[in-house]
């Protein structure tokens, strides 16, 4: 890892979110394509945290795939690995805001161009050059996409870098929530931070008592920190190595201006990677963190959370370090 060049470089999915914008003359719902996809969200959050980022993916030459390729740029991510598709088109997600703030997608991907990054495709250097690589489980979904996933892994892995993962389930998007169970198995075989929410652990592990599902995962997979984020009700943090052995819980900065929650979870990743980075060298495997070290780390990470919402879209609207520590 000498040859450091990159913070933080991610693979996965990049699409478009058509998120609902007003409402026309005829009374249709009107759409605004904003750039979307987790991997590429919590990059943007780290840029504008000042980390150098790469991102490797697969879009379709076509006019969505090629405003996106232009977003991601403009944000500051390296955009080298970026593959384009001359067959298959852009992945497109519709997401609609329910009067309690949920959502609820509906998407255009069978397949999506995201989808059929081959294995050979992967930019090998580009992740040689990195501190931390992060994934989720949309390319875990089907085959190209996963088997260039796990190429990706064993190229972090045997390079010794540590592996962030969000599993950020989309239960549209899966065959069977079998499938979805074994893949996001794999996630958590192979990463040293994960970043989960609370109805995935509740659905992954059975136990109501987040806890009691933190247990089950320490003690089966041996994750060093686990961050929950449990969307009103804030985040907790938990970190167990060779070293320590700490938990923290930090409540929402609930706000009065929220519009969507899209992006949240991902702005909290982000912040958590910066802090990473920042106080722990790039390795959870080592740091030998307090209680106080998570919460300082979870409530910067829940504040710019919480300013994300209040905005339409995520990628191209991450709040910088000033903003979020006024917050």
């Amino acid at each position: 890892m000498e040859n450091t060049k990159y913070d933080v470089v991610a693979l996965g999915e990049l699409l478009v979110d058509f998120t609902e914008n007003g409402t026309s003359n005829q009374g249709n719902p009107i759409y605004e394509a904003n750039p979307g996809g987790a991997p590429c969200n919590v990059l943007s959050m780290l840029k504008k945290l000042g980390h150098e980022t790469a991102f490797i993916g697969k879009i379709g030459n076509d006019i969505f795939g090629r405003q996106l390729k232009k977003a991601v740029s403009d944000a500051g991510i390296d955009v080298s690995g970026l593959v384009m598709d001359d067959v298959v088109k852009t992945t497109l997600a519709f997401v609609e805001t329910k009067p309690d703030g949920d959502r609820d997608f509906s998407f255009y991907r069978n397949p999506g161009a995201d989808m059929m990054l081959q294995p050979e495709e992967v930019d090998a250097e580009l992740i040689k050059k990195a501190k931390i690589f992060h994934m989720g489980t949309l390319s875990l979904t089907h085959e190209p996409v996963r088997s260039a996933t796990r190429r990706a892994v064993q190229i972090a892995k045997e390079e010794g870098l540590m592996i962030s993962f969000d599993p950020n389930i989309r239960e549209p998007l899966w065959e069977s929530m079998e499938d979805a169970r074994e893949q996001t198995a794999y996630g958590l075989s192979v990463c040293d931070v994960l970043k989960i929410s609370d109805n995935e652990i509740m659905w992954f592990t059975g136990e109501e008592d987040f806890d009691a599902g933190i247990k089950k995962l320490q003690e089966e997979y041996q994750i060093p920190l686990i961050l929950l984020s449990l969307g009103r009700e804030g985040s907790r943090a938990y970190l167990k190595n060779s070293v320590t052995e700490a938990r923290a819980e930090v409540p929402a900065f609930v706000r009065k201006d929220t519009i969507e929650t899209t992006g949240a979870g991902d702005t909290f990743g982000g912040c958590c990677l910066h802090y990473v980075l920042e106080h722990g060298e790039g390795d959870v495997r080592k740091v030998n963190w307090k209680a106080e070290d998570l919460t300082e780390m979870l409530t910067f990470a829940n504040k710019a959370a919480s300013i994300i919402t209040t905005r339409k879209g995520a990628l191209a609207v991450m709040p910088s370090r000033e903003e979020i520590l006024k917050a």
